[in-house]
């Protein structure tokens, strides 16, 4: 069988040691980072489906929240009313166990209220909705929660709205203000 020119040519780099030696050395770091990336990849996409599985209710548990404010509402107007019959006593009570389970269900899957009142104000967890006026607390503590806030396995799902105390200006009195003004 005669020899081609192209097999005389694979023939002759075979027999370079060194030539070999750095093609099998680039192709295992090839083969290596391939191995790397697909591994990451695979990382990737179990984080991927590990969030996607958490926060999935996330919209669904922001639409909740409004009915949980307003069962709440109703309880805090009825404190302010008490009930004049044991059929309003009966209702009230079925209100609050309503609350209650809703927010038990809500802690089952983590969602959690954010507790903001008398806590320093933090962007990250409140939305200021006002800043008031209040020589009883600090500047920047918050005073007033106007809609309780939630997280969802540590992330924010909704902002806290909230009051914030500020520092009440100091109005100088009109004696020392007018001793400064020069009339001309």
């Amino acid at each position: 069988m005669p020899h081609s020119p192209v097999d005389e040519a694979i023939a002759t780099e075979a027999v370079d040691a060194a030539t070999l030696v750095a093609e099998n050395a680039s192709l295992r770091d090839r083969l290596l980072r391939a191995l790397a990336e697909e591994e990451n990849t695979r990382r990737r996409a179990e984080r991927t489906v590990e969030e996607a599985r958490q926060y999935a209710i996330s919209d669904f548990a922001r639409e909740i929240l409004t009915i949980a404010d307003n069962l709440q509402r109703t309880i805090a107007a009825v404190d302010r009313h008490p009930p004049e019959t044991t059929r309003d006593a009966a209702l009230i009570e079925g209100v609050q166990v309503t609350d209650r389970m809703l927010q038990h269900a809500l802690e089952r899957f983590d969602i959690r209220k954010i507790d903001a009142l008398g806590k320093r104000f933090d962007p990250t967890l409140h939305e200021a909705v006002m800043a008031t006026d209040d020589d009883t607390q600090p500047p920047g503590t918050v005073v007033r929660v106007v809609e309780d806030g939630y997280t969802i396995h540590d992330r924010l799902l909704r902002p806290a709205r909230v009051f914030v105390a500020k520092r009440r200006l100091q109005v100088p009195s009109n004696r020392s203000a007018g001793a400064n003004i020069v009339w001309g």
